[in-house]
């Protein structure tokens, strides 16, 4: 990625009143890696499910897993064209894209994202936990009862109902990759809801990538810090959006191309020994 197609502090002041937001406003525009990822078949013959992947973290990650040889099944919310436009490139990969709507809060629809994939694709071998809802608030009274209890269901409980239908169908040498947040070790108050839930999220991998060891199915985390998504400006007030980034040493935020090497790293069979991990991607901001 050219150093100056990266976004920097201070951005565009701007926001969105749809949440989790679409790409077409964004200004700059995000890079998923449309132009500069090179696949080397590390993937080859696998089949994934992205979750939150018609944007952002998800698209980029659609992406690189298809032209590294991955067919994908992009599920996501409502947000459908953002969801063809990442089918789109996908396909120009050669591999299937599977398109599955819904709410992940939803338990009935966390099976049917599994039942959808295995059908399409009569195997899983690679699941990527991805999708997630925040909201911005600066006082504990502005968080509801019911947005709290929708923050962790679509964060942590659709996570623990996605993968525990996907182990039916996961064999050794499976791969399960769970987005947390730099907001796991340095919650930002704001984030209340969000950053208790990737906390959850870390620890439950930590948990989750011992029970399956003896499977031979891996479990391990991605730690994001402040990545130019959709998410941004749908929940973020625009002076928090002007900004982003600039609390990191880099002092800009990432772009989600910069996130995908990391998940095809972990999904791929090189990461044999790997579980239990997370791997930050945080602009120099140690995870520790």
């Amino acid at each position: 990625m050219a150093e100056n197609h990266r976004p920097t502090t201070p951005m565009p002041e701007q926001q969105q009143h749809v949440t989790p937001g679409r790409t077409a406003p964004l200004d700059p525009q995000p890079d998923h890696g449309e132009q500069s990822y090179r696949g080397s078949g590390r993937l080859a013959g696998k089949a994934a499910i992205v979750t939150g992947g018609d944007s952002g973290i998800g698209r980029a990650v659609a992406i690189a897993f298809a032209r590294e040889g991955a067919d994908v099944l992009i599920s996501y919310l409502d947000e459908h064209d953002d969801a063809r436009e990442t089918a789109r490139w996908v396909e120009a990969a050669g591999r299937r894209a599977v398109l599955v709507p819904g709410d992940i809060a939803d338990r009935a629809h966390c099976r049917a994202i599994v039942e959808r994939a295995v059908e399409a694709f009569s195997k899983l071998d690679i699941l990527v936990n991805n999708a997630a809802f925040q909201m911005s608030h600066t006082s504990v009274d502005e968080f509801t009862d019911d947005e709290w209890d929708h923050t962790f269901d679509t964060n942590i409980g659709a996570m623990f109902r996605i993968t525990k239908a996907a182990l039916a169908h996961m064999k050794a040498g499976g791969s399960i990759i769970n987005t947390t947040s730099i907001n796991a070790d340095r919650p930002r108050p704001t984030l209340l809801a969000y950053a208790a839930t990737k906390g959850a999220i870390q620890n439950f991998t930590g948990g989750l990538a011992q029970l399956l060891a003896e499977r031979g199915i891996r479990a391990n985390c991605v730690a994001p810090g402040p990545i130019w998504t959709p998410l941004i400006p749908s929940t973020m007030p625009p002076e928090a959006v002007k900004e982003f980034g600039a609390s990191v040493p880099m002092k800009r935020p990432g772009q989600p191309a910069e996130l995908a090497p990391a998940y095809v790293m972990l999904a791929s069979d090189e990461a044999s020994y790997i579980s239990g991990a997370t791997i930050a991607v945080t602009g120099g901001m140690p995870v520790i």
